[in-house]
C-alpha cells in the first residue's frame, strides 16, 4: 500500500481516538507484507493506561497473525510537523522490524533514523 493510502487510513483513524484528557487524537495504519493493513487510534483513561494509535494497530495485527510489517503511517487532528511515534512505538516496531518506513503528513522516517540504539534479543 503507499503512502498516500495509508495517511488516509490514519486520517480516518484518529477519528475514533478516545483522548478526553490531552485532547491529542491520534490515528495510526500499519501495512504487512501480504497487503493486509491495520489501523488504531490512541485510547487514553484515568488510570494512566494509555494506548498510542501505533501499539493498537501494530497489537490488532499481531492478534491476527500479522508480523511482516511494510509501513507505517500515524495522523493526527492538529497540523504538526514534527509528529513521531513515541520511544514505546518505536521499541515496539523494532520487535517485529529491523527496519520500516514511517509516514507522517510531512515526513518520512525510518525505524533505524528514529531509534538507531535499541533493545533487541535477537
Amino acid at each position: 500500500m503507499n503512502k498516500e493510502s495509508l495517511l488516509k487510513l490514519a486520517k480516518e483513524a484518529y477519528e475514533n481516538a478516545y483522548a478526553p484528557y490531552s485532547g491529542f487524537r491520534v490515528g495510526a495504519a500499519v501495512a504487512c507484507a501480504d497487503g493486509s493493513v491495520f489501523t488504531g487510534c490512541n485510547v487514553e483513561n484515568s488510570a494512566g493506561t494509555s494506548v498510542c494509535a501505533e501499539r493498537v494497530a501494530i497489537f490488532k495485527a499481531i492478534s491476527e497473525g500479522a508480523k511482516d510489517f511494510a509501513g507505517l503511517a500515524i495522523a493526527c487532528d492538529i497540523e504538526k510537523d514534527d509528529l513521531v511515534p513515541c520511544g514505546f512505538c518505536l521499541q515496539t516496531l523494532s520487535e517485529f522490524c529491523d527496519d520500516i518506513e514511517i509516514y507522517t503528513p510531512t515526513k518520512t522516517y525510518t525505524l533505524n533514523k528514529l531509534l538507531p540504539e535499541r533493545f533487541k534479543l535477537k
